[in-house]
C-alpha cells in the first residue's frame, strides 16, 4: 500500500511539474510577453532615433540637396526596415498584417524619395517626403505604448 502511494505521489509530482513547464508566458495588457516587449522597446528606440532625423531630411529636400538627401537615406535611415521587421515579428498576430503593410509602405516611400533625389526631380522629391513623413507617423501608431514607457 505504501509503495502504491509513493508511485501515485511521484506521478502527481511529474504531472504538476509538466503542467508548470507548459504554462504560457506572462503577457502584458497588449498581449505581448516581457521578452518580446524588451525587443520591441530596443527596436522602437532605434526607430524613433531614425524618425528624429526627419527634420534634417526635410531641410535637405527643401534645399533640393540631392547628394546629402541620398546620403541621409543610405546612412542613418538605412536600418529602419530592419527595425520595423524585428518589431513586427514580436507583435501580436492580429496586429502583424497591418504593421507589415505600413512597414512596406514606409520602405516604398524611402525608395521613392531616393529615386526622386537620384533623378533630381524636385516636385517628386516633395511628394515623396510627404509620403515618407506620413508613413513614419502611421508606423509609430503601430508600436505598443508600453514600448515607450
Amino acid at each position: 500500500m505504501l509503495k502504491a502511494l509513493r508511485r501515485l505521489a511521484a506521478i502527481c509530482l511529474c504531472v504538476a511539474l509538466s503542467l508548470g513547464l507548459m504554462a504560457p508566458a506572462a503577457v502584458n495588457a497588449a498581449g505581448i510577453n516581457p521578452d518580446d516587449l524588451a525587443v520591441i522597446r530596443r527596436q522602437a528606440a532605434a526607430f524613433e532615433a531614425t524618425k528624429s532625423r526627419l527634420p534634417d531630411l526635410a531641410r535637405l529636400v527643401s534645399d533640393e540637396d540631392w547628394v546629402f538627401t541620398r546620403n541621409l537615406l543610405h546612412g542613418p535611415m538605412q536600418e529602419v526596415g530592419r527595425e520595423m521587421s524585428y518589431i513586427n515579428q514580436r507583435l501580436d498576430r492580429s496586429e502583424r498584417k497591418d504593421a507589415d503593410k505600413i512597414a512596406r509602405k514606409l520602405k516604398e516611400a524611402l525608395a521613392d524619395l531616393d529615386e526622386a533625389a537620384r533623378l533630381q526631380d524636385g516636385s517628386r522629391l516633395q511628394r515623396s517626403y510627404s509620403n515618407l513623413a506620413a508613413s513614419f507617423d502611421a508606423y509609430s501608431d503601430v508600436i505598443p505604448a508600453e514600448a515607450f514607457s
